[in-house]
């Protein structure tokens, strides 16, 4: 690969302005009152995928929001990847937690503060541009097509249908994502796995209209008292979920998968400082890495109900809600856990209190080979970029469309991710390095180089 760090140095000015110009559209999936901020970013990875040099570019229409859709075919014969990311983002709620407004990009430090900086647009970004590098040095040895959607933060919920409506369009070798964190900046490292999600909202309801807490007060069930006693319930002392049959599927890692996970550099105290917290609590019998990437969770997103303006009012409330996610592990599906969910959260209703269920949508656990000429590809490529070795890890987050590649197109997935857990993702003050951002556009074009070798 000749030129490549030349052609970034030469044009990284630009780079950073385009991305700072996607980032400055509020591409929030989950609120309606963005949508045509969303339709505008959709647009906006179009014209930067034609003006890169791909060809049958097309913004395509679902039930939801569109797909853009993106190619290169050099030669039919030539190994094919398939890139995807997402250009929609988490809502920036709370604005007031933010340093800087959310969707007008800030360099502080060396990162780029934005709400999507990290996740996904700064690393989807990173692909448009070292394709683009690749085609002006006239160094793109295999084909490349670009499926980028903007339903990733709500659950992807349209993508399988296009996907089954484009089998032939998407056919290709491997799938390559930036949508994920390394180790950290001089310790390369790439996903082997991801865990699935079930996400879901509750309702409790007690009383047909809110109360005088006076008057009524201890003779009728609390909606909020009694979410917060079913919650709680819902682990034991030991972080272990007690909802009936939820571990039944999930499979042990061996003493040796734990060695080798385990093996990975962690500061403890430096995780803690990070967050600001004095101690760190789990599932006992298990280190961090294995609790955030090896093992389920269930965590409380959010929990609302009641009088929460300014001032008092003494108010028993008729309701009150919360947001709940589990993440899976290998051999959980998120049908079945909702439903395991759903059925013991009903039950566990104290007297005098109504429970429904809303499940939102869900993702499979995956792992992907370490053996495979894709992987080895984009381990030679960090080699060349980092000057080391990256090493395998596994996720804690999810990326439903990881599974439903593999099930529907029966590819498997390369998770070359460039961010780091400390970018804080779907939190305020969201940002990605500068380093990160530039070192995903030089390591990108190693990939393809090795990849168009290891499947010769």
């Amino acid at each position: 690969m000749q030129g490549v760090q030349s052609y970034i140095d030469t044009h990284k000015d630009r780079f950073l302005e385009e991305l700072f110009s996607l980032l400055r559209i509020p591409s929030v999936s989950a609120n309606p009152d963005f949508r045509e901020d969303v339709f505008e970013a959709a647009e906006f990875v179009a014209d930067r995928l034609r003006d890169a040099g791909a060809d049958q570019v097309e913004v395509c229409p679902t039930d939801g929001y569109p797909v853009v859709y993106g190619e290169k075919i050099i030669d039919p014969d030539a190994p094919t990847v398939l890139v995807y990311g997402h250009y929609d983002v988490q809502p920036a709620d709370p604005y007031d937690l933010w340093h800087s407004p959310p969707f007008e990009p800030t360099i502080k430090d060396g990162k780029i503060y934005a709400r999507g900086a990290c996740d996904d647009k700064g690393q989807m970004y990173m692909h448009i541009k070292a394709f683009e590098l690749m085609m002006q040095t006239q160094q793109l040895p295999c084909n490349i097509k670009f499926m980028i959607e903007g339903e990733e933060e709500v659950g992807s919920a349209n993508l399988a249908t296009y996907i089954e409506n484009n089998r032939q369009r998407l056919k290709a070798d491997v799938v390559l994502i930036s949508d994920t964190s390394m180790i950290a900046n001089d310790i390369p490292s790439i996903d082997v796995g991801l865990r699935g999600l079930s996400y879901l909202e509750v309702e409790v309801t007690g009383p047909n209209r809110d109360l005088h807490s006076g008057v009524y007060g201890g003779a009728v069930a609390n909606p909020i008292n009694a979410l917060c006693q079913m919650i709680a319930s819902l682990h034991d002392s030991n972080r272990h979920i007690t909802i009936p049959g939820f571990y039944d599927r999930v499979q042990e890692l061996s003493t040796s998968d734990r060695h080798l996970l385990n093996q990975a550099p962690f500061d403890e105290q430096a995780y803690m400082d990070d967050l600001g917290v004095g101690g760190l609590l789990g599932e006992k019998g298990y280190t961090t890495a294995e609790r955030t990437g090896t093992r389920p969770t269930l965590d409380v997103n959010g929990i609302w109900g009641g009088y929460t303006g300014e001032g008092s009012k003494t108010v028993l409330p008729s309701k009150a809600y919360a947001k709940i996610s589990m993440r899976l592990v290998p051999n959980q599906t998120s049908e079945e856990i909702t439903m395991l969910f759903q059925k013991h959260f009903e039950q566990i209703a104290p007297q005098g209190i109504k429970v429904e269920v809303r499940p939102h949508h869900g993702g499979e656990p995956v792992v992907t080979p370490t053996d495979s000429p894709a992987y080895l590809a984009a381990a030679e490529a960090m080699t060349v970029t980092f000057g080391k070795a990256p090493i395998p890890t596994r996720g804690g987050g999810s990326i439903p469309i990881v599974a439903l590649f593999e099930r529907v197109l029966g590819l498997k997935s390369v998770l070359m991710g460039f961010g780091l857990d400390s970018d804080a993702l779907h939190s305020p003050n969201e940002h990605y390095g500068l380093f990160n951002f530039y070192k995903g556009i030089e390591t990108i074009p190693w990939f393809f180089h090795y990849f168009s070798q290891n499947t010769r």
